[in-house]
Parts: C-alpha cells; sequence; structure tokens
C-alpha cells in the first residue's frame, strides 16, 4: 500500500522545550519520563476513522468495540464482552461509564452513527468496502448495539475494531474519541500532539503526552535518531545497525505479515505476459535480499498470506535460490527470443517495462535495483523510476509498482480487495486488473463460510490460484526493526500488519512504563 509524502519541518519535540534532552539515570531522556517523541515514516491524511484512521485498534484517541491482544486475540474494549456470532445478526451490549474525550457519554447511537458514516456512499470512505456485510448497525437502547448483516460473514468482529466517534458530530477538525490519548493539535507535515485523557475508562498511560513526528525520508528519521530527538522511530532493517549495542538504545526486531514484491499492470504488453512474470519469479534471488538487503531481518515471499500464520498455504513456497535456466527454458517456450542487444523480443516486443518505487523509501529502491538486476540476467530489462506517490498514482494502470500489504488478522483481509475483480482498477486495491472468475468464488465463499476448517481450504485454493497466475512477483516478508531510547517496560507488539504507522511496537507506547 502507499505511504503518502509530507513535507517535514522544524519539528518542536517537547511540549515547552526546543533543545536536545539530556539523559536521565534510566537512559531515557530525563525531560520525557512523561512525555515521548515517536518519529514515524508516514503521516495520515486525515484522523477520522471513518475515513481510514487506523481502523484496526492501533489508534491512541479512539476505541472500537474490541481490540486485539500482542498475541492477536480478540478482547472487549467499548463492548463489555465478545458476542456470539451465528447468522446475520450480532448484538453487543457496551461497557458502562465510558465517556468521549468532551465529556459526553458513549452510547449505542454513537457506534450506529460511526458505521453509518463508514457505509454513507456520500462519504466516499476508502474502507467503505471493508465493511460491504454491514446491511446496518442499529441501537434500540443505550447500552445494546445490533449489527444486521446482508449475508454470514466470518470476520465480522475483526472489523469491529473500528474506533467510534460521536453521534452526528464533525470531527475533523478536532478528533474526538474515547481513547487513552486525547488531541491537541495538528500541525501537517510537521507532529500532531497529544495528551492523556485522564478521565480514560481502562488503565492511564504512564506517558502523558505525546508527540508523533513524521519524517519520510529514513536516513533523516536515523539521523534525528541518532541526535536524541526521537524516543522511538521505524526504521529500514540496515539502518539500524548504527544502534545497535549502543549504549541507552535498544534495537527491536518485530515479526510482521508485511510483504514487499511487484505489483504488474496485467493488460500491458509485457508485464500481462504469464511467461514473463514466471520468469522473473524464477530469477530473483530472495536469499540474497533477505540477507543482503533486510540484513537477515525477514524471509522469502512466495504469496500474500504469511508463513507462520494460520492460513498460510506451505504448497505456494518455493526455492530461495534463484533457478534462472529453468527462468530462462520458460521464456523460450513462450517466443521471448534474446535479440542483439541482450533483451529478449517477441513479436517485435522488446522485454522491457518500468518498475516504479516511491522515491523516499530505501528499502523499497533497494529491492528494485535487485529485481533490475536479476531480471537483465535473463533478458528482460526493467528501467526504475523513483516518483512521488502523486505520480505513482497517475502510471499504476501503465507501470509496475514495488507495492507492500499483509495483515496477520484474517485471510478476508486486504486479499478480497487485491484479487476481486469487482476491485479491478480501485486505486492501491487490484490496481493490476486481475480477473479470474474462480478467485472471485473462492474470495466470495471464503468470507462467507464459519467453519474454520472449510475456511482454511478456501484460501489454501485461493494462494495457489495466485501463485499459478503468478498475479505479483513476491520478494520478501519484512521484520519490523524500531530503535526505542532508554529503559521501558510494556513493549509487547504482535505478528504486525503492513499498516502499522500508529500501531506495531509504537502503538503499545500507551502501556510503556519507564523501568526503575
Amino acid at each position: 500500500m502507499r505511504r503518502r509524502s509530507a513535507l517535514f519541518g522544524a519539528i518542536v519535540l517537547m511540549l515547552s522545550a526546543c533543545s536536545a534532552p539530556s539523559q536521565g539515570p534510566s537512559g531515557a531522556p530525563a525531560a520525557t519520563r512523561d512525555t515521548a517523541v515517536l518519529g514515524l515514516g508516514s503521516e495520515p491524511d486525515s484522523l477520522n476513522p471513518v475515513l481510514g484512521y487506523s481502523v484496526d485498534g492501533g489508534s491512541l484517541m479512539y476505541d472500537g468495540l474490541v481490540r486485539r491482544t500482542p498475541d492477536l486475540k480478540l478482547q472487549p474494549a467499548l463492548a463489555e464482552s465478545l458476542p456470539e456470532v451465528e447468522g446475520t445478526e450480532v448484538t453487543f451490549r457496551l461497557r458502562q461509564g465510558v465517556t468521549f474525550h468532551d465529556g459526553r457519554p458513549l452510547t449505542g447511537a454513537d457506534v450506529a452513527y460511526t458505521y453509518a458514516q463508514v457505509l454513507d456512499p456520500a462519504n466516499n470512505s476508502p474502507i467503505r468496502g471493508d465493511y460491504a456485510a454491514i446491511e446496518k448497525v442499529e441501537s434500540p437502547d443505550a447500552r445494546t448495539v445490533v449489527f444486521r448483516l446482508k449475508h454470514p460473514y466470518a470476520p465480522i468482529l475483526q472489523r469491529t475494531t473500528l474506533g467510534i466517534i460521536p453521534d452526528k458530530s464533525d470531527i475533523s477538525g478536532n478528533p474526538v474519541g474515547t481513547g487513552p490519548y486525547t488531541f491537541v493539535s495538528w500541525a501537517k507535515g510537521d507532529k500532531i500532539t497529544l495528551r492523556v485523557n485522564d478521565r480514560y475508562w481502562g488503565e492511564r498511560p504512564a506517558i502523558r503526552n505525546l508527540v508523533l513526528a513524521y519524517t519520510t525520508d529514513d536516513n533523516a528519521r536515523a539521523t534525528r535518531m541518532a541526535a536524541g530527538e526521537f524516543t522511538a522511530t521505524e526504521l529500514p532493517p540496515k539502518a539500524v545497525a548504527r544502534f545497535r549495542n549502543q549504549q541507552g538504545v535498544t534495537v527491536h526486531e518485530v515479526p510482521s505479515a508485511d510483504y514487499r514484491g511487484v505489483m504488474f499492470p496485467l493488460e500491458r504488453p509485457v508485464t500481462g505476459d504469464l511467461a514473463i512474470r514466471e520468469a522473473l519469479g524464477l530469477a530473483v534471488d530472495r536469499g540474497a535480499m533477505v540477507s543482503a538487503i533486510l540484513a537477515g531481518a525477514g524471509e522469502p515471499a512466495y504469496g500474500p498470506i504469511a508463513p507462520g500464520t494460520d492460513w498460510h498455504n506451505p504448497a505456494v513456497t518455493g526455492s530461495a535460490a534463484p533457478d534462472r535456466a529453468r527462468a530462462t527454458a520458460t521464456l523460450e517456450k513462450a517466443g521471448w527470443k534474446t535479440g542483439a542487444d541482450g533483451i529478449r523480443v517477441k513479436d517485435g516486443t522488446a522485454a522491457r517495462f518500468t518498475l516504479m518505487y516511491p522515491a523516499g523509501d530505501s528499502l523499497r529502491k533497494e529491492l528494485a535495483l535487485a529485481v533490475a538486476s536479476d531480471a537483465k540476467q535473463i533478458g528482460i530489462d526493467v528501467r526504475l523510476a523513483g516518483l512521488d506517490w502523486d505520480a505513482i498514482d497517475q502510471r499504476l494502470s501503465q507501470d509496475a509498482l514495488i507495492m507492500g500489504w499483509g495483515s496477520p488478522y484474517d485471510p478476508d483481509y486486504t486479499n478480497f480487495e487485491l484479487f476481486h475483480s469487482a476491485y479491478a482498477g480501485q486505486g492501491y486495491f487490484n490496481p493490476g486488473h486481475y480477473r479470474n472468475p474462480e478467485v472471485d468464488r473462492l474470495l466470495e465463499r471464503g468470507r462467507g463460510t464459519a467453519d474454520a476448517a472449510a475456511r482454511k481450504q478456501v484460501y489454501d485454493q485461493v494462494q495457489q490460484r495466485i501463485s499459478d497466475d503468478a498475479v505479483w512477483l513476491y520478494l520478501v516478508y519484512l521484520k519490523h526493526t524500531y530503535v526505542v531510547r532508554g529503559n521501558w517496560s510494556g513493549l509487547t507488539p504482535g505478528v504486525e500488519a503492513h499498516e502499522h504507522a500508529t500501531g506495531g511496537l509504537l502503538g503499545t507506547v500507551v502501556n510503556w512504563k519507564p523501568a526503575p
């Protein structure tokens, strides 16, 4: 998925200070025992859950009906308990005594309003498709919420991590939720400032003041971390090397379902040829990518569901080492013959295409370079283009792109939108225009099947079809790597998703406590 570029200005790192903090006895900045500054690489477009802000439970300002534990289990949040899921009606009972940041009590009308806003076509919510199984959400009384579904939908509880906003409210300028932090200010392109919610219904965070500082450039973020300006930040695996074994900081490697791969535009002459895609899958050296580009912090990728998760199909796993002899044979058989310049040609068309990557993302750039180098060895000319996201937006149907996706929560997540033909060409959902009626049927069956074993069989078939069609060139699964300054308890992330800017290890900041 894309990451929006943001202009980076001068960051006021403390709420009332403008110099780098001195070190306290525990190794944490002395001025930040109750303040933390998180250096983040991507800034949200909106702070409204209705418009897609942190819908999977990583928000610091909002709560959903349920939330996830570090081991990805669901537990009640605004709901009093987890309801039974059977058929097309699911009923929640709300927790008592919860108030919004502005003092209003939480009621079922707030929950119904939030979901209605997501489902309303007039709001053009980018997450509306995720909730398409919901017919409507009703609140027969202040503490009861009833989800009425169009059809049985197995992942419905997973979708109720969505942050709840007040009924009939406009939170575009001043976000209001029930979460552990309240909104203070947002200097776009710079930082968001939050303050602890003293009336929070759950355990209040030890860190009272929180600054989310945005720097899209990986090297700039590493430099600011080294200068002591961030309490913690996320960096690419190679960039954390300078912080290993450094006194006062700790490097954390967190497993994830976050993959990087090449999205192919399937309606173009070269990338639309199955033999080209199959040959590239055989030619790339995934093992070298993991060792050299990820510095060992990851593993080879062959499909959209991560190894080690319950839904992974091991039958789609290949060899991390390249098989260029087989790749060459695949191209020869399909009629791609070597030209005078070493580039293969078929029916007058050269085996040449452009591979885009976001210019500020050093990891994707290195992966793109590796793909181009490996492709050249089998006679495919891959031309690289480092662009900003606005330029990439305009070329999605024309050129290949190093993309990232992946979720550990449920196999319906992202995969329905990425591979169902109904989403073909809808922005970063199915940007390659993949259409396979059998895959459509399987995806529809998977989200409507309640039995876990039956669902596993369905999604095994989905993964096999996607592999057979070489829809993407999957490269690597990442371990997310973080640098944290000082000694803290409470850093307990689970397997992370691709979208983790407000979640993941940094999202556990609500639980951080200075270690003695």
